[in-house]
């Protein structure tokens, strides 16, 4: 019930999901009325489909300490539904705050992790990158950025289907010295741990468009700052495109010729292809889809959940973190105990 154009972009994307998924079984939470009104002019989704009503809905502008209350939200409920096995993932397009805090607290994170990230796929020169943090940790400590690094191996290998994904940690400069000494000391347990022969070392935020590694490892502050810098810069190139090709008869001439290369382009840059936000290291997968997509990106957030779910993502996870030294294990000098809190407006 969450999101700009919801519950009708939801319908809409799951009449997508089920041609392509159509052994899939979705639980949809929220006004019964409503969304059977609408499942009955959508006879695919609603063959993938059953409905649970939900009197309340959380409001996009509420905090997340009032969203905890409310006990029969259609976001706690699904939510509610994943932390008691009923379903393996919540796919919303609702309160971005909202759904981390009720995923922190009542899904809550694997045993292994001490703090879930936010992850994103986007556009790069060799195809699709991994950004994570995202905004659920505003600061981290050096063991953090290792977990990130962790989950983001498995995301990347899940969704994006590459066998051996390379990681960067995100700093000031590619050279050793560079940075503080959390990202230092991380980039030192990255050496020697399982990760060691991916781990291509520090990126600069350059290196992100560029694809120079496939998995960009960053803390929550500076994860959500290096997203929202590239969504305006995309839409700066965008606006100052149109202006180029509207500004005399010659450039409308020009951008009839263009007309082909630049679909493609626009095609590559669709930020439906790269919706759905996952907060990983949870019980269960939670996927958090732009509020203002349509069907086609919605239908796009509920195939990452499913890619995550079908390839057993969270095993993947512990896997790889049982190879990491204990949690109890401090670094030389590291630093003491750092805050946490939502980052993303």
């Amino acid at each position: 019930m969450g999101g700009d154009n919801a519950p009708e972009s939801v319908l809409d994307g799951l009449e997508l999901v089920a041609e392509r998924h159509p052994k899939a079984r979705i639980l949809l939470v929220g006004d019964e009325v409503r969304l059977g009104a609408l499942l009955s002019r959508r006879p695919k989704a609603a063959r993938i489909c059953s409905l649970r009503h939900a009197p309340d809905a959380v409001p996009g502008d509420m905090k997340p300490t009032a969203a905890l209350r409310m006990r029969q939200s259609s976001m706690r409920i699904a939510i509610d539904a994943v932390a008691a096995g009923e379903a393996a993932g919540v796919v919303s397009a609702g309160n971005t705050g909202a759904l981390m805090a009720l995923g922190k607290i009542v899904v809550k994170t694997l045993p292994e992790i001490d703090r879930p990230a936010l992850a994103a796929i986007g556009p790069s020169a060799r195809g699709e990158v991994v950004l994570l943090d995202l905004g659920a940790n505003v600061t981290c400590e050096p063991r953090n950025l290792v977990e990130f690094a962790v989950m983001g191996d498995a995301f990347a290998r899940v969704v994006l289907g590459l066998p051996e994904p390379s990681i960067g940690l995100l700093n000031v400069g590619s050279e050793e010295l560079k940075g503080d000494d959390r990202v230092r000391q991380a980039a030192e347990m990255l050496r020697d741990s399982v990760l060691a022969p991916n781990f291509h070392g520090f990126v600069e935020g350059h290196d992100i468009t560029a694809g120079t590694v496939d998995v960009v490892v960053t803390d929550g502050f500076t994860g959500n700052i290096a997203l929202k810098t590239g969504e305006g810069a995309f839409k700066l190139m965008g606006g100052l495109l149109k202006q180029v090709f509207t500004s005399s008869l010659m450039a409308k001439l020009g951008y009839l010729l263009a007309k082909p290369a630049l679909e493609r382009l626009r095609d590559f840059m669709d930020p439906r292809r790269y919706n759905g936000a996952v907060l990983i290291g949870l019980n269960g997968v939670v996927v958090k889809s732009h509020g203002g997509t349509d069907g086609v990106g919605f239908a796009h957030a509920v195939d990452v959940a499913m890619d995550m779910v079908e390839h057993r993502f969270n095993q993947r996870i512990r896997e790889k973190l049982a190879t990491l030294p204990p949690k109890g294990r401090a670094v030389e000098g590291e630093a003491g105990p750092a805050t946490s809190g939502v980052g993303l407006g």
